[in-house]
């Protein structure tokens, strides 16, 4: 395919962007004392081996141009103009960046909120209860918009405001992932801005989010791990802000959760705790006299527990659990239990699930 006429720089970044396998370090390289059109050229020409120069063929520059504008993404080349100022310095700066969304990254206070997709219902609330506090006090809050406490600490943000929240994905900006997840797609965009390494179309590969981490962790002024195994992409965020002295801290769980395995090892290791939002303002230096009224507790407005379900809530203590489970614990009998456990939902103090109960935090 031609080039269709010259085109501006950015669009050559882009559908460089776009070929196979384009981490950052590689396109780097291609760029390196070369224009992005000299890239391009370099790339078509074959020099940069037979794979890129084939993939390159298929692949009209003015084409993403029009593309890009048309769905209001724009695309930001490093050292110039527009590209995020908090971004610009890091030691592994993406060449190339794409945002969309209507309000540009302020030099406001930032805080990473990150997890595991298989969090709990504690977990989730406690993202969602923090993500929105720390919005209130006009923190901008970071995440990769991932299932579990990604999503759960934008949803807090978004319904808290007024700090913009900024989401770093690892996809296209129309290529949403995970798909339910496309109305809090559209939210960010439309209160903040949402950020790829990756230009239009591209798919969700896995090899994009241990890159996209990376950016997490260089945009946050702290990190915060919410619920975390011992491995995964949580780590692998701790991992690059601790590479880039970026302060983290990890909210502590139960004990016998597998949900805040990796959460509790942080904080045994030295990791601060991050108990309520009051401990993250003062990490941010944003603590002044007296409790901010963004942390402070809500009045419980549900009704008090009968005694009798209230031995049943005990039991629960802050993790899924079964009937059977519950059973073990106490010495209620089946029914007992049963009634409680209706009551307890009606009253909003627990969810059941696939057979699986779980407590939950007031509003």
């Amino acid at each position: 395919m031609s080039d269709g006429g010259q085109q501006p720089p950015w669009a050559y970044a882009a559908a460089l962007a776009g070929l196979p396998y384009m981490a950052w370090d590689r396109l780097a390289a291609l760029l390196a004392g070369r224009t992005p059109m000299e890239a391009w050229h370099f790339v078509r020409s074959g020099r940069a081996g037979v794979g890129l120069a084939q993939a390159s063929s298929r692949i009209e520059v003015a084409g993403v141009a029009e593309a890009h504008r048309r769905m209001g993404v724009g695309v930001h080349l490093l050292g110039q103009p527009g590209y995020p100022a908090a971004l610009a310095d890091d030691q592994e700066a993406a060449p190339v960046l794409f945002t969309k969304g209507a309000r540009p990254i302020a030099p406001a206070a930032r805080v990473a909120m990150v997890g595991t997709r298989r969090c709990t219902r504690y977990g989730r609330d406690v993202a969602r209860q923090l993500g929105g506090e720390l919005a209130a006090a006009g923190v901008s809050v970071v995440s990769g918009l991932a299932l579990g406490i990604d999503g759960a600490a934008h949803e807090g943000a978004l319904a808290a405001g007024p700090a913009a929240p900024i989401a770093v994905v690892g996809s296209g900006l129309d290529v949403v992932y995970p798909r339910r997840h496309g109305p809090l797609w559209n939210q960010v965009a439309a209160h903040g801005t949402l950020i790829s390494e990756a230009p239009l179309g591209a798919r969700p590969e896995p090899w994009r989010f241990p890159a996209r981490n990376r950016l997490l962790a260089a945009l946050a002024d702290v990190v915060v791990v919410v619920e975390s195994h011992v491995a995964g992409g949580s780590m692998h965020t701790v991992r690059a802000a601790e590479a880039r002295g970026v302060p983290v801290m990890a909210v502590p769980g139960p004990v016998r959760s597998l949900a805040s395995v990796g959460t509790n090892r942080l904080i045994a290791d030295g990791c601060a705790p991050a108990c309520d939002v009051t401990d993250v303002l003062v990490a941010l230096s944003l603590e002044t006299a007296g409790r901010p009224s963004a942390g402070r507790r809500a009045v419980e407005t549900r009704p008090a527990p009968r005694p009798a379900d209230a031995t049943i809530l005990e039991a629960l203590d802050w993790q899924p659990r079964s009937l059977d489970d519950l059973l073990a614990r106490t010495s209620v009998s089946p029914a007992a239990a049963a009634g409680a456990l209706a009551r307890l939902e009606m009253d909003g103090w627990v969810v059941g699930r696939g057979g699986w109960w779980e407590r939950v935090a007031g509003s």
